[in-house]
């Protein structure tokens, strides 16, 4: 390595300083880049339901109904919870298709829903949270 002395201050330690912070600047942000695998960010996109749904193998039901094994389920058809009429009219299952325009917008796929939410947006956070429901322990 080269050093030349720039006043009392060597090329050697600006170099390294900068280093150091690049480094530093690298770490920041790969740890608030999103997960790579879908699962793990529909798993952190989750948490935004987990006020109301429960995931946990108990099937304890909060405000809105247990959401495990809910991927494939009949919607609406989760003994123990009182659905609305209009989501106790449906006849559809719960697929990726039909989670993904029910996360858009849950009143939007069905009119007259209980559930106050006003949906995800964004395709992709909707494809994170469908891969996590597929599952969720793994």
């Amino acid at each position: 390595m080269i050093e030349t002395k720039v006043g009392a201050v060597t090329v050697r330690s600006i170099v390294s300083s900068f280093m150091v912070m690049a480094i530093s600047i690298v770490l920041v942000a790969a740890s608030h880049a999103e997960p790579a695998e879908p699962a793990l960010r529909g798993k952190r996109i989750f948490l935004r339901c987990a006020s109301c749904h429960e995931l946990a193998p108990s099937g304890i039901h909060r405000i809105g109904p247990s959401l495990q094994g809910v991927y494939g389920r009949k919607a609406g058809s989760l003994p123990g919870f009182a659905y609305s009429p209009a989501l106790q009219a449906t006849d559809f299952s719960w697929t990726a298709e039909n989670l993904d325009r029910w996360l858009e917008r849950p009143s939007a796929l069905v009119p007259g829903t209980a559930m106050a939410f006003a949906g995800l947006p964004k395709a992709e956070d909707r494809q994170a949270v469908i891969a996590y429901l597929q599952n969720p322990g793994g």
